[in-house]
């Protein structure tokens, strides 16, 4: 039971992450400026849903689809790790870029949970992750704490106004840039997994 509860705090860590939540609401505020607060929250509503279906999707077929591509799961892990360092790094320093938006257009699912949210680094963990877990219960913690993490990401944005007049605009920032080297360190232990379990392979 112990056991349980430290794989699924653990894994719920992670995946928070990995959404990159501060980023997330930094984006989230300023792409729903001058919008009223109830507007606000039904968008903050509609993204959660969209994340977390989109999340659990790619979470329990990672196996399926290196399976049909033909591609190792050591071999995702080294991309996938990679691709995260690139985006951990445009978080760190601040110069990860807003993607466009067509005016009056619906931002629940575009772009705001993707591929802000859950974006090309994030979908190759989120693949990786599941691929790792070989048993039931494992896959099944790590789905709820799938679950719980974009729940905790969506109540970020539920409270994105008081938030930002809590925090401002330089602690958002200064979030993100701790996200970023968090996942630095995550894309490194990927990395370095892939290559371990490559390297011992007879």
């Amino acid at each position: 039971m112990q056991d349980s509860l430290w794989y699924f705090t653990s894994v719920t860590i992670k995946f928070f992450f990995l959404l990159t939540p501060f980023f997330v609401l930094s984006m989230f505020l300023s792409m729903t400026h001058g919008l009223e607060a109830a507007g606000r929250r039904r968008l903050a509503l509609r993204v959660t849903m969209a994340v977390v279906a989109t999340g659990l999707i790619l979470y329990f077929f990672g196996n399926a689809i290196f399976t049909l591509f033909g591609i190792t799961l050591d071999a995702f892990r080294i991309g996938a790790g990679a691709l995260l360092f690139l985006s951990s790094v445009d978080l760190a320093r601040g110069t990860r870029s807003q993607p466009s938006l067509e005016p009056d257009g619906d931002i629940a699912v575009v772009p705001l949970a993707i591929p802000i949210t859950v974006g090309p680094a994030t979908t190759g963990a989120l693949l990786v992750m599941g691929a790792e877990s070989t048993s039931g219960l494992t896959r099944g913690l790590g789905a709820a704490g799938l679950i719980a993490a974009a729940l905790a990401v969506g109540s970020l944005l539920f409270a994105a106004a008081s938030l930002e007049r809590w925090v401002g605009k330089r602690g958002l920032s200064i979030m993100s840039k701790l996200t970023g080297l968090v996942l630095a360190a995550l894309a490194a232990q990927m990395i370095f997994t892939g290559i371990q379990h490559f390297l011992l392979v007879p």
